[in-house]
């Protein structure tokens, strides 16, 4: 059971161990967290932008508070019933400021980014369930692999961008190769929903705790997030051309 998501790595759900049938996690239920961590990202996400003045001095506060909680629902499991919703107030104030600066650019960009993020999760929910695409073993490393790739570039750019001041090529640029890396960023993304679709599914299989709900909403929820800022940053450049 493993998935490109830092959220739902390799044995999380074989390291809680399994409870009894009415006291597991279901899939249902995943969905009835995953419901309510978009509301609480939405309304977070509304409040800050009518507002974003008053969040950007504590911006950094912001990105590096959804980063601690992020963490800490990682490795303490057993709190995500409180570090989920926490974590999804969080993201959606950050979610909210960048989107209001990115509307003010490029109006008209918000709404295309979360009707294309939506309309993502369910195409892809769709083909899940109808067995459209089927996640093998080789499916399965391939995202980790390309996910893995993506990240450690994303990670460079923010290391040598910050200490040397060198730009690394592609992530900001909307040449035609800036936006085909974009593109692929986004596909390899919207991909990692369906290995989260999967790993939940066999950890409700598993009989997993029934706070490991909160959890795999959660996990789903980092997928979702990034998925979003991507198709924003992809649209964002294709209007810079």
């Amino acid at each position: 059971m493993r998935t490109g998501n830092p959220a739902l790595g390799g044995n999380t759900f074989s390291s809680v161990g399994s409870v009894s049938p009415e006291n597991a996690m279901t899939i249902q239920g995943t969905a009835n967290k995953t419901l309510i961590l978009l509301m609480f990202v939405i309304g977070a996400a509304m409040w800050a932008w009518n507002r974003p003045m008053e969040f950007v001095p504590y911006f950094l506060w912001i990105l590096g508070g959804g980063f601690v909680l992020g963490l800490i629902t990682i490795f303490v499991k057993t709190a995500a019933p409180v570090t989920a919703p926490l974590y999804a107030l969080v993201e959606g104030l950050l979610i909210g400021c960048i989107s209001f600066f990115f509307e003010k650019m490029y109006p008209g960009i918000v709404i295309q980014a979360v009707g294309l993020t939506f309309g993502t999760l369910f195409a892809l929910l769709l083909a899940y369930q109808s067995r459209l695409i089927k996640v093998t073993q080789n499916f399965r490393l391939g995202v980790i692999a390309a996910t893995g790739g993506v990240a450690l570039y994303y990670l460079a750019s923010i290391i040598l961008s910050t200490f040397f001041k060198i730009q690394v090529p592609l992530i900001h640029e909307s040449t035609p190769l800036g936006i085909a890396f974009s593109v692929f960023v986004v596909v390899i993304a919207a991909l990692n929903l369906v290995l989260d679709f999967d790993f939940i599914e066999k950890g409700a299989q598993a009989n997993a705790p029934k706070y490991m709900e909160w959890y795999g909403a959660f996990g789903l929820m980092v997928t979702l997030i990034w998925l979003y800022f991507e198709i924003l940053r992809l649209l964002a450049k294709t209007r810079r051309r």
